[in-house]
């Protein structure tokens, strides 16, 4: 058993060196004995803060999750607005309009988006998420302000499809 337990040590070290260096893998052979390292995908860096880019299905798991009829859609209409589409938050977190504070915003209220457009970025747990719009349209009202706190199937924005 202690030679699972160093083992395991050197392997979470080998990690922390991969995140230090931001190495995407490792290979290392000595004699028989062989280990290979993959990171899943490089992390871009926003401000020293990762990055994350979330697509289509790629939400945290939660209870609402388990049971999809409960689950929110970018496809939704809003009551008594049956011809616009909502985007919706995937996650908890909040909500920036820009990737900085010196910079434009993602989109603006009559810009065109398309399902790969990124619309904001939403920090949860000093991890930025980019969240794209998923539906083509125009942008016809923005449903939060920069800095706001939101939750898991949130409005954001209302778009009007094509």
């Amino acid at each position: 058993m202690p030679d699972k337990d160093a083992d395991l040590r050197k392997i979470k070290k080998l990690i922390d060196i991969m995140k230090e260096n931001e190495l995407v893998e490792v290979e290392i052979k000595h004699g028989d004995d062989k280990i290979f390292l993959k990171r899943s995908e490089p992390q871009q860096v926003f401000g020293g803060v990762p990055v994350m880019r979330l697509e289509p299905g790629a939400a945290p798991v939660s209870p609402e999750a388990e049971n999809p009829a409960s689950q929110p859609s970018a496809a939704q209409p809003a009551a008594g607005e049956e011809d616009l589409t909502e985007i919706i938050s995937p996650i908890v977190g909040t909500f920036y309009a820009k990737p900085s504070p010196d910079s434009e915003p993602y989109v603006d209220v009559g810009m065109s988006v398309g399902p790969q457009t990124v619309v904001c970025i939403i920090e949860a747990m000093k991890v930025l998420n980019e969240i794209k719009a998923e539906t083509s349209g125009t942008i016809v009202k923005a449903l939060v302000t920069d800095g706001q706190a939101v939750e898991y199937g949130q409005p954001l924005f209302k778009v009007k499809p094509d």
